[in-house]
């Protein structure tokens, strides 16, 4: 062991003797990742209420125009700036418009709060008057609002995190809540362990009769603090802390820590009285859902138990605070969050995608809980619902015909299926409210997205977007090639890009690039432009494979990483960099591995493998023991510290630091509110404590992503300047 140490600490020390320089591929790296990788998309089409037409903000962000979906062409001006009365804009960030199309809710100056959230100066625009007056006069931004169906109340959370409705017709704002705190209490909107690992931004629900209101309240005030320094730094700086770093201070409950108390209440317009809506269920720990029936006497409630293991969708009545289960369900492992974040609520009752079979697999219930018809079978994943027209068609898509593949099909009244789409590649949807229509995203590892409106036999309008510049902009870009082999008996699936100029009588070195976290896949029929496309210009073999605990494979592939994590990725992609380097054109003796946030955590859990067969390893934003990352994604994989000790021990990268068989780089954003820098400076600090050196990049006030500034650009700039010393 001593010896291992010492020959890493002098490989160490060799590297970090160096001057601070410019990297020459800087400028020519930088198209090749964000933001300048990114494709055109029509991402602010909205359908309008008609079902023959759609929405989208002009260019210059001054019009909202809307167009016949047949035909394409525009019909008619929403909404322009310039004709807008009683308030006068330059220009807006996004739109949102009422269930009848009545009035146009409007924001503009922006600014985020977490990955999802963001707060804005928003306007209500009424259509037939051309009036435009503010949501809110007496707080100046606000966030997540959201329509009454019948468009004449906007409720919305205030900065106060307080809930509040503006009234359109009498001009008034009724506050709905008083107790909200910062750091202590939150009305109607999650706090940032739901907002990260529920995905959501809004935690209310307005009635269909629009009398009453629902919303969840997030009492934080018993939930751990915490805290990171802010610097003036370079990209848009702070000039605030030129002299005296300041902080960012906030609620993050850690693995085995206390969550937030969510509570359910309900709330009468007319009468302004709120209710308290207690659930049976002494388990419950998890509100990641509520959504109203198309009954003003039935809201759906998604509730979770802590170990995520077991949940529940109860029936509650707003009015009379009766809460009763209507479909219960338990795993031997997590409950998919696709069970409880993706069930589509109809007219005659509600769709679940459950992997109770093994499977992900769709099943359509009734509002009384009995299960209606089981709309799907088999041996492959539904990865995504989108809801069944009036014919009693279903939407879905699948990965099939290959795990690789993300295909559209269509169940028609008698069960059929069939595909609307093409079945090699990914293809997503954006349908219609009726289903009639949909907006289809396809590409694949040769095609940039082409986005296309189709009518719901999958037949194409009109292409929307076709990328035809950005494709031949990366025209001269390698191949990705699909491979597959086996570890530990599983046949795991890998794409690999060869060399520019490659020759198969030359031995090549190989980063191996990998995610690896739970549900993930990397390993796609899909494009994706990045840096490894760079990467291979310099000569470099670039695999990246899909290891144990990935998605797309159904529940027991995924279920093995099980309150183990780390021990069976470490496995397969030890395995994998053994088969590439048994390839005649890859050199075994250089290897190297690289990930972001939980490929950064496998890097490191790799990389101090006893039989690690690397040359170098990069680890950007890694997780270094689970114990300090939050309770629910953790807990998920792992249960809780107290429940799972010694897989917390086993699977934490900083108990095994002195034991890193290659030189490391490490880097992390100062300011990442999801993967905490504590996690790498506690690592660091391992290593200093087992005689080990490595090299670490900080970037000053950059998040969990990294990007602003070129920032994003200077991550893989460093990454090819340590492996060009490290692997050739």
């Amino acid at each position: 062991m001593k010896k291992i140490v010492t020959t890493i600490a002098i490989a160490c020390l060799t590297l970090t003797t160096a001057f601070a320089q410019k990297s020459r591929h800087t400028e020519a790296l930088a198209q090749y990742v964000y933001p300048e990788n990114v494709t055109a998309r029509p991402d602010n089409l909205v359908y309008l209420p008609d079902g023959t037409s759609y929405a989208m903000l002009s260019e210059d962000g001054r019009r909202i125009v809307a167009y016949d979906i047949k035909t394409g062409k525009e019909t008619s001006t929403l909404f322009d700036v310039s004709t807008a009365r009683e308030v006068k804009l330059d220009a807006i960030d996004g739109f949102t418009i009422s269930d009848n199309a009545s009035k146009i809710l409007v924001w503009c100056n922006s600014k985020p709060i977490y990955r999802r959230s963001s707060t804005a100066v928003h306007y209500v625009y009424e259509c037939r008057s051309r009036l435009l007056r503010p949501l809110s006069a007496n707080h100046s931004r606000q966030r997540s609002p959201i329509f009454s169906p019948d468009g004449r109340m906007v409720a919305f959370v205030a900065e106060d995190n307080n809930i509040y409705i503006y009234k359109w017709d009498y001009k008034t704002e009724v506050a709905v809540t008083t107790d909200g705190k910062i750091n202590e209490v939150i009305n109607g909107v999650p706090d940032w362990t739901y907002e990260e690992e529920f995905a959501t931004t809004c935690s209310m629900a307005w009635a269909p009769d629009n009398l009453g209101f629902c919303y969840l309240k997030y009492n934080e005030s018993h939930v751990p603090m915490y805290s990171f320094p802010l610097y003036e730094g370079s990209c848009n700086p702070q000039k605030q802390y030129a002299l005296y770093p300041g902080a960012f201070t906030y609620k993050y409950p850690v693995a085995g820590e206390r969550n937030s108390t969510v509570s359910l209440h309900s709330y009468d317009i007319e009468t302004r009285k709120t209710k308290d809506i207690d659930l049976p269920w002494a388990e419950a720990e998890y509100i990641p859902r509520i959504a109203y029936t198309p009954s003003e006497d039935m809201l759906m409630v998604a509730v979770l138990n802590r170990n995520q293991n077991q949940l529940h969708f109860y029936a509650v009545n707003p009015k009379s605070t009766i809460a009763k289960s209507i479909y219960h369900e338990e795993s031997k492992a997590w409950i998919d969050p696709l069970t409880y974040e993706n069930f589509h609520i109809g007219t005659d009752g509600f769709t679940v995608i459950s992997a109770k079979s093994g499977y992900n697999q769709l099943y359509k219930y009734s509002f009384a809980g009995a299960m209606v018809k089981q709309l799907t079978s088999g041996n492959t994943d539904v990865t995504d619902y989108y809801g069944s027209d009036a014919k009693g068609c279903h939407y879905y898509q699948a990965a099939s015909p290959t795990p690789m593949d993300r295909t559209i099909y269509k169940i028609d009244a008698k069960g059929a299926i069939s595909p609307v789409s093409k079945t090699a590649g990914t293809s997503s949807a954006t349908f219609s409210p009726s289903c009639e229509y949909f907006v289809q995203s396809f590409s694949d590892v040769d095609t940039p997205p082409v986005f296309s409106l189709c009518n719901s036999q999958g037949k194409q309008l009109r292409v929307l977007e076709d990328n035809g510049e950005y494709k031949t902009r990366y025209s001269s870009v390698a191949k990705k090639e699909f491979f597959t082999f086996q570890s530990d008996g599983n046949t795991l699936n890998g794409f690999m890009i060869k060399p520019e100029g490659f020759s198969p009588s030359k031995k090549y070195p190989v980063i191996m690039y990998q995610y690896s976290g739970p549900g993930s896949q990397e390993v796609l029929n899909i494009w994706r432009m990045d840096w490894y496309y760079y990467f291979a210009k310099q000569g470099y073999l670039i695999v990246c494979v899909d290891g144990r605990g990935t998605g797309g494979r159904g529940r027991a592939f995924s279920d093995a990483v099980y309150c183990d994590l780390g021990h069976y990725e470490t496995i397969d992609q030890i395995n994998a960099a053994r088969y590439v380097g048994s390839l005649p054109y890859a050199d075994a003796s250089r290897i190297g591995i690289f990930g972001w946030s939980y490929g950064g955590y496998e890097t490191l859990m790799a990389a101090s493998a006893e039989n690690a067969p690397y040359a170098a390893a990069v680890a950007v934003a890694p997780v270094t023991d689970w114990r300090y990352y939050d309770t629910v994604y953790a807990e998920r994989y792992m249960l809780t510290p107290q429940q799972n000790e010694d897989g917390y021990r086993t699977s934490a990268p900083i108990n095994r630091a002195g034991s890193l068989k290659c030189p490391l780089l490490i880097m992390h954003g100062t300011a990442d509110d999801n993967v905490h820098l504590l996690n790498t400076m506690q690592y660091v600090s391992a290593l200093q404590a087992a005689g080990c050196l490595c090299d670490m990049w900080l970037f000053p006030n950059m998040n969990h992503s990294i990007m602003g500034c070129n920032a994003r650009t200077m991550v893989y700039a460093k990454m090819l300047d340590y492996f060009n010393k490290t692997l050739k």
